[in-house]
């Protein structure tokens, strides 16, 4: 007996919020990184990337996104760098510690 696998829904992105995840990437994050950030697929944030290098970006014919989705989704890049940089410095605390005794 097989498994159905469930109907998931398409996920649909406004064009403001692909420009801002391809501005993550253009920034210096990693595409794994802000994909994460995000709560997208890794392959979807690369073929954005690809669309808004050849110029051909789009988004669906849906309400764009209001001030506070796009504040949320700011904040939570932000803190995923933070929080990386956290996990850097915590390391190299401990890697240098080691060194002390």
């Amino acid at each position: 007996m097989t498994k159905k696998k469930p109907i998931v829904a398409r996920a649909r992105y406004t064009l403001e919020f692909k420009k801002e995840a391809v501005r993550l990437v253009e920034g210096g994050q990693t595409i794994a990184a802000a994909a994460r950030t995000l709560g997208v697929v890794d392959q979807t944030l690369f073929n954005w990337v690809k669309a808004s290098r050849d110029g051909k970006l789009t988004g669906p014919d849906i309400k764009p996104v209001s001030a506070e989705q796009m504040e949320i989704s700011r904040l939570r890049a932000e803190l995923a760098r933070v929080k990386m940089e956290r996990d850097i410095l915590g390391k190299a605390t401990a890697y240098f510690a080691k060194g002390v005794m």
